[in-house]
């Protein structure tokens, strides 16, 4: 199914969040019709996301509805109302560490609230859906890179099951009522306006105010870091390639089903990084020392993530273009600018 993406009413949940933010902005400039959809709760700085959305509300083409995705009652008014050909689904409980801590909210936000949009989006008949998962799901897999094709069955956090169990109740739905569904595994995405809690934010933070910095796993760890501008090239690639069963067997390793038009994607920077040297790049571009705090392995979190990206070029011709060196100035030139 081909079709093309100019002016066409898009409709995002995760609005005012790190990915939805920079997607939404992108969207805009092109000249597409936004609604945008945020709960805007408190999990970090509230003011980080009200900035996000005094930007994007400049855009004559941008609506936006405060909700969460758990209410169905405002989620299906603002779908029904506004009528998208488009769906992407990036609202989400995040983080690792805090889902052992709040077990019962991601179960909550991340199925429930799935749930209800996939539910919506059968209801308005999109030409393609889009969902947020996660590397995360990769869970305890030892082969690298990962590839979508892999087996994902042992998933070592809450979230990661969330996210897991999302694209089993995504494929379920694309099979039974055949909507076109692509689910999208992010790896660590870093960049400007980013989440404070995650490890640049912090590192960065800490660095500043000569604090602490906690290091877990001693810094042995290795993480695929994904610069925010290369994350959206890579969604805004897919809008107009939905799955399609006729595609089967043309791609090798394709992760499509083969009963649905359902398909799961990497979107990565395809080298690993190694924890310590990530910090010694902040330290350098920052111009002082970190004060390290090494810590033992922290329940739920993997050692080491790198993505295969090969069918994602295959698709769409991605490309990553910022390495994290690059990534990690363009950050801090804008941490410093925001907060200063």
């Amino acid at each position: 199914m081909l079709f093309y993406i100019n002016f066409m009413k898009i409709f995002i949940t995760g609005s005012s969040g790190f990915i939805g933010f920079h997607l939404s902005k992108k969207l805009l400039d092109k000249g597409h019709t936004v609604l945008g959809f945020d709960s805007m709760n408190n999990y970090y700085d509230v003011k980080l996301k009200k900035a996000r959305y005094q930007i994007l509300k400049k855009y004559k083409k941008f609506s936006f509805t405060k909700g969460k995705i758990e209410n169905q009652k405002t989620l299906s008014n603002s779908i029904i109302k506004f009528q998208p050909k488009i769906i992407i689904h990036l609202a989400a409980q995040a983080g690792v560490r805090y889902s052992i801590e709040k077990p019962r909210v991601y179960l909550d936000s991340n199925i429930i609230g799935t749930y209800n949009v996939i539910e919506l989006a059968k209801k308005v008949n999109v030409k393609h859906l889009l969902i947020a998962s996660s590397s995360s799901v990769y869970g305890a897999n030892k082969k690298l890179p990962f590839k979508e094709v892999d087996k994902t069955e042992t998933q070592l956090s809450i979230y990661a099951a969330t996210k897991k169990s999302t694209e089993s109740i995504a494929h379920s739905y694309s099979n039974i009522w055949k909507m076109p569904i692509t689910m999208l595994r992010f790896f660590t995405v870093y960049g400007p306006w980013g989440r404070p809690d995650m490890a640049l934010f912090k590192f960065t933070k800490g660095i500043i105010d000569k604090k602490k910095i906690d290091i877990y796993n001693q810094g042995k760890m290795y993480r695929d870091f994904t610069y925010i501008d290369d994350i959206i090239d890579g969604i805004i690639g897919l809008i107009n390639k939905a799955p399609n069963l006729k595609q089967l067997g043309k791609i090798k390793n394709d992760s499509l089903s083969t009963i649905a038009p359902f398909r799961i994607l990497n979107i990565g920077n395809t080298h690993k990084v190694y924890l310590l040297d990530f910090i010694n790049a902040i330290e350098k571009q920052l111009g002082a020392k970190a004060i390290r705090n090494y810590m033992s392995m922290q329940k739920g979190d993997v050692k080491m993530t790198l993505s295969d990206t090969y069918l994602l070029k295959r698709i769409t011709g991605y490309k990553p273009k910022t390495n994290y060196k690059t990534g990690i100035r363009k950050f801090l030139k804008w941490y410093l600018d925001y907060y200063n």
